[in-house]
């Protein structure tokens, strides 16, 4: 574990592997902390001879966090966050690692400092800037879920772990049987290693500073779409739009996989990922 200070904040990062190794930076998705990155992915991907680092986005984990409803930030905050991530493992460029908003994030990442970008790997994302005909966008079960925030107790530690027990049962695809003793068991490390669990949410209210209208295809380094073929939250056509919008882009589709990285696929993520960089 390695907190570094960027842009006056404190950001809580991990790391994996060698760091003669090239570096792979994950950025994980809204309302996540480092720990939506399974050890076991961050370890396969290590094996595979890649310099892992996760962190905690601000308002996630042992970052610094402010109280719900009292972010000051935009997404382009958060992509200079990943460049502070670099610059404090003294990092010239790395591969990045992006999963939904994480993905939005590494797109702008790459296009205001792509010579610092190898690569981007982008799962369960969505274009940035998208200027095309309406794509499908998050279910109604998952907005009557989190309808529930409203009236959430998140001081009743039983009644969080249920609600974010929820967000990962409606993120789980067909394909494998619900993991809940790990589901629970990630759930309460991860409220343990907050001091404001609703802080999370702030990330719903991000807005972008800038107009990125169309520019997620000016994007010029090499990338690779991951996505799920039951995504309920950023639907598959995210992933296809992505795809037929980057030049010389790949697309993995993976049936019975939704918003999630499900354990049992972990190898096989890891392997299309290091296949796809060192080729």
């Amino acid at each position: 574990m390695k907190m570094i200070e960027t842009q006056g904040i404190r950001i809580a990062t991990q790391a994996f592997g060698s760091p003669d190794d090239p570096a792979l930076i994950m950025v994980m998705g809204a309302t996540a902390s480092m720990l939506g990155w399974p050890d076991e992915l961050c370890d396969a991907l290590a094996n595979r001879g890649f310099y892992v680092i996760r962190f905690d986005h601000r308002d996630t984990g042992q970052s610094t966090t402010v109280q719900p409803g009292e972010a000051r930030y935009a997404v382009e905050d958060m992509a200079a966050d990943v460049v502070g991530v670099m610059d404090s493992y003294g990092l010239d460029s790395a591969h990045l690692l992006g999963m939904s908003l994480g993905g939005y994030i590494s797109q702008i990442v790459a296009l205001t400092v792509p010579d610092r970008v190898r690569s981007l790997t982008l799962l369960a994302s969505e274009p940035l800037g998208w200027d095309g005909p309406a794509l499908p966008g998050i279910s109604q079960e998952f907005l009557d879920h989190f309808g529930k925030l409203a009236s959430l107790n998140w001081a009743n530690t039983a009644e969080t772990t249920e609600f974010l027990l929820g967000n990962e049962q409606l993120s789980a695809g067909s394909g494998q049987n619900f993991n809940e003793p790990y589901m629970r068991r990630r759930i309460a490390q991860i409220l343990a290693r907050t001091s404001s669990p609703a802080s999370m949410f702030n990330h719903a209210t991000l807005t972008t500073r800038h107009d990125w209208t169309g520019r997620f295809r000016d994007i010029s380094v090499p990338v690779l779409i991951i996505h799920g073929a039951e995504d309920p939250i950023l639907p598959v056509e995210n992933g296809e739009a992505l795809a037929a919008g980057i030049a010389g882009s790949k697309l993995i589709v993976m049936d019975g996989v939704a918003h999630e990285l499900p354990l049992c696929r972990v190898e096989a993520i890891a392997e299309q990922i290091a296949g796809s960089l060192k080729h």
